[in-house]
């Protein structure tokens, strides 16, 4: 059986000028980067004679072709795949409670994981020998990926089964910034006593969740990682396929760890348009910026998002050269503090509650502090040394369970 070709880019979906053509996923000298699930000789002999259920999504693939079509295909017995936020084929709007399905295009049962109930059943795992991640993250603690990760962990405990990760890179692997949670905060949106971006692979946060006692009771899942070949946490990778549908440019991946902050205010991030994530801004803001931008309902983006059918007056963010990111390996501070300055009503800046937003900013942030700080004019230095020592120790933490340089 011959191996599947490496990672295969889709560059149709991605648009905009910042996207990095597809040669340039390579690390100098070593060869093209092939992702776990592309290296198929090194787990397929493995699922032999195995009843085989997956939590995957549209991002999970080899080549251009979704890795449940092609393991059905080359003879794996799939019983049953498991659907995360935004449902197994990617078309769920953020949020929304995804129901159990037929997959149209193979047959097979799919359980969702993000409605009812966020990990499998023991009657749901009874016929199952070995279950399969595979889903792209974004390194960021408040994407939901690595909470569906940690309770299907829990879950192959509990019922005595093996995972398999299909390890990916992570587009934000050279991003290692923001506070570390304070579980007081701890929500939905951020678990894990990690700072905004992780700069970890799924594989390596399992490792992490496990080593760290991060699972309920403290338990170890007992897990087998296929490693993504030829990758370095400081490689530039472009997706091959959009994470989620509001995240569905490479601008708007890379632009993430620091946008997302915006769902704790009340200004709309662009959910509503078609470059969510790239643009920020309010009505309220009409003479401070001339850019503007109008949110509508999209069906499977943002069907009511804030200032619906309303202009609003802001930020454009679609040209922002994300190469100054990289160079400073920092979230942006600098766009929050400046709006909230040109903001003319302040006192409702962080009231989330009179917005459709997701969370607010204490969780977003994942500590008290933040929002105080912005309101006092402290200096992005000042709020930088906020973190640490947490944010040191961390990175110190971390060291333990990389996979990769």
């Amino acid at each position: 059986m011959k191996p599947f070709l490496a990672v295969i880019l889709v560059l149709g979906v991605f648009l905009n000028r910042n996207h990095l053509p597809a040669e340039e996923n390579v690390v100098a000298g070593k060869g093209s980067l092939k992702t776990g699930a592309d290296q198929t000789e090194k787990y397929l002999p493995y699922l032999k004679g195995k009843r085989v259920a997956l939590l995957a999504n549209q991002t999970s693939i080899i080549g251009k072709k979704h890795l449940v079509d092609s393991l059905k295909t080359l003879g794996v017995n799939i019983v049953k795949v498991f659907g995360p936020e935004h449902g197994f084929r990617g078309n769920a709007s953020a949020g929304t409670v995804v129901p159990d399905e037929t997959d149209v295009s193979t047959g097979i049962p799919v359980i969702s994981l993000y409605g009812n109930k966020n990990k499998p059943t023991k009657k749901e795992l009874a016929d199952v020998d070995i279950i399969i991640y595979d889903l792209q993250d974004v390194g960021c603690r408040f994407y939901t990926n690595i909470n569906a990760l940690s309770r299907l962990m829990e879950a192959c405990y509990e019922n005595s089964k093996e995972l398999l990760i299909l390890d990916r890179p992570n587009p934000n692997g050279y991003l290692i910034d923001g506070p570390v949670l304070d579980m007081k905060f701890k929500s939905g949106i951020g678990m894990f006593s990690i700072p905004i971006s992780h700069g970890l692979t799924v594989g390596e946060f399992a490792q992490m969740a496990n080593g760290e006692g991060w699972l309920t009771g403290k338990v170890k899942c007992s897990l087998k990682i296929i490693t993504v070949a030829n990758y370095n946490h400081d490689m530039p990778y472009t997706l091959p396929v959009p994470p989620s549908p509001n995240l569905n440019t490479q601008q708007s991946v890379l632009l993430y760890p620091s946008t997302c902050l915006f769902e704790g205010t009340y200004l709309n991030h662009g959910r509503g348009t078609y470059f969510p994530f790239t643009v920020i801004g309010s009505p309220e803001l009409k003479g401070k910026y001339d850019f503007t931008f109008t949110p509508a309902s999209i069906k499977g983006m943002a069907e009511t998002p804030l200032f619906m059918n309303q202009v609003c007056y802001g930020i454009d963010l679609r040209n922002y050269d994300v190469e100054l990111l990289r160079k400073k390996k920092q979230v942006n501070l600098q766009w929050m503090i400046e709006l909230y300055n040109a903001s003319p009503n302040k006192e409702k800046f962080f009231d989330s509650r009179l917005s459709a937003q997701m969370g607010v900013i204490e969780r977003l942030a994942g500590n008290a502090s933040f929002r105080q700080q912005i309101v006092d004019g402290k200096s992005e230095k000042e709020i930088r040394e906020s973190w640490e020592p947490g944010l040191t120790d961390y990175k110190v933490m971390r060291k333990k369970y990389l996979l990769y340089p």
